[in-house]
């Protein structure tokens, strides 16, 4: 099922273009390519985010682009302004993301404008017939419930902490669910994998954060970890279920 005889991946999530790698960015895509990591999905925040990670890209054949919006940024014009780039630069994106809801920083009546904000991106998504990859911090549950209303299925829910149960309701539509290193030390993280079908998983690093140990850097090979433990959980052949992560994603991101 694996190719040369070992697993090959793709980081479904990931920030590599963050300031974090400004230093050794090469290093970290090289440990990355060295692990069988095939491609890395950049997901940006803004419009200046996206600059920087399409310039990047443009250096690293390995690394695609993911065009998103800071879920705690609440003004709908900025999100309209980048909208109005994202379709410009519609050729050149993987995906639309990250967007999505954060109720554990945005409080009280901002959550409603949170969700208009929301509803738009996925609209965004819907029209350019692009992957949407879901932010969903203490907002799991109505993050999906907007999903559903909205009736959009080609979703990612990035690093979900909400209820295995919420999960179960995302996946029976079709939702991917992509899993970080810090599995390794999350009850509910272990607890929503061993409840998901591995057909809706995914890996990813959410690199530089999310990391293995708490408070180190984390980097994009560190999927592998990812892979080690979610086969494990599931009990089911390390190679085989590497493959299936991998097909899952080239399928999702149309890669």
């Amino acid at each position: 099922m694996s190719r040369r005889g070992g697993p090959r991946f793709v980081d479904s999530h990931c920030h590599i273009h963050s300031e974090e790698f400004d230093e050794d960015r090469d290093l970290v895509v090289e440990r990355a390519l060295k692990s069988g990591v095939e491609v890395i999905v950049t997901s940006t925040l803004s419009l200046e985010e996206l600059q920087k990670a399409l310039s990047i890209a443009r250096r690293y054949e390995c690394i695609k682009v993911s065009a998103g919006f800071d879920p705690t940024r609440l003004s709908f014009e900025e999100a309209e302004q980048l909208a109005h780039e994202v379709k410009r630069l519609r050729g050149q994106l993987a995906s639309i993301g990250e967007v999505g809801l954060d109720y554990f920083y945005v409080k009280g009546s901002d959550r409603d404008k949170q969700v208009e904000i929301f509803r738009f991106w996925i609209k965004v998504a819907s029209e350019l017939k692009l992957p949407l990859v879901v932010h969903s911090r203490s907002a799991g549950k109505y993050a999906i419930q907007v999903l559903l209303e909205e009736g959009y299925d080609r979703v990612l829910m990035h690093a979900f902490d909400g209820s295995s149960g919420w999960a179960l309701k995302g996946a029976s539509r079709g939702f991917y669910f992509s899993i970080p290193p810090s599995v390794v030390r999350s009850q509910q993280k272990m607890k929503m994998v061993k409840a998901l079908p591995i057909e809706n998983l995914m890996l990813e690093s959410d690199a530089p954060v999310l990391a293995p140990t708490p408070g180190e850097r984390n980097e994009p090979s560190n999927v592998v970890v990812s892979a080690v433990k979610v086969a494990e959980i599931k009990r089911v052949d390390f190679l085989e279920a590497c493959e299936v992560f991998y097909l899952n994603s080239k399928n999702f991101f149309k890669l």
